[in-house]
């Protein structure tokens, strides 16, 4: 039996830091801020969760892992005002 093929999860191409970019945990990037983040030469990021509509901050490396800090038992947001 075959397998469904997989929904592509970029909007970009794969560059995690790309507006439209959506991981595996379904948190979307709507867009960069110039606040810095909490790692090394990072940038604050907005995320919003698809599936309960949370927007926290996120530093541009943790993308592609994080989980809604709401819904999905993730670690809190960065500031993002």
């Amino acid at each position: 039996m075959k397998s469904a093929p997989r929904k592509k999860r970029t909007a970009s191409g794969g560059k995690t830091t790309e507006p439209g970019f959506i991981n595996r945990n379904l948190q979307e990037v709507v867009t960069r801020t110039d606040l810095p983040g909490n790692d090394h030469n990072q940038i604050t990021y907005i995320l919003r969760c698809q599936s309960c509509d949370h927007r926290y901050g996120a530093n541009g490396s943790d993308i592609f892992q994080r989980r809604c800090p709401v819904c999905g038992a993730g670690r809190p947001g960065l500031p993002i005002s």
